[in-house]
């Protein structure tokens, strides 16, 4: 469904160290009305990092709702976050399930 109800939904994405650390923050964003579904998975991470390479398993949050609350889930995240630079960007939704965007927008 391209159009308003997609251009007005978007996913973020961050990484933290734990299980205990993405539950609870995916909870917190829940709560603070900041997402409407937050996804958690164990990764693999590999990068460069002050000039050598790490190797890390680290959990990645899937943050899925309205595009325009981005602003204040940064700072959400940002303010609760133990990296020294956390990972967190916005991807735009294109398209997808109507039904389902149209519930992002309203949970």
């Amino acid at each position: 469904m391209k159009g308003s109800v997609s251009m007005e939904t978007a996913m973020a994405m961050t990484t933290v160290a734990g299980r205990e650390r993405a539950e609870a923050l995916a909870e917190q964003l829940i709560v603070a009305e900041l997402a409407a579904c937050v996804q958690t998975a164990e990764v693999s991470s590999v990068y460069r990092w002050q000039g050598e390479v790490q190797k890390e398993r680290e959990f990645l949050l899937l943050i899925k709702g309205r595009s325009d609350l981005f602003p204040r889930l940064r700072t959400f995240i940002l303010d609760r976050h133990d990296y020294e630079l956390p990972e967190l960007i916005k991807l735009g939704i294109v398209d997808g399930n109507p039904r389902y965007l149209q519930w992002l927008l309203g949970a």
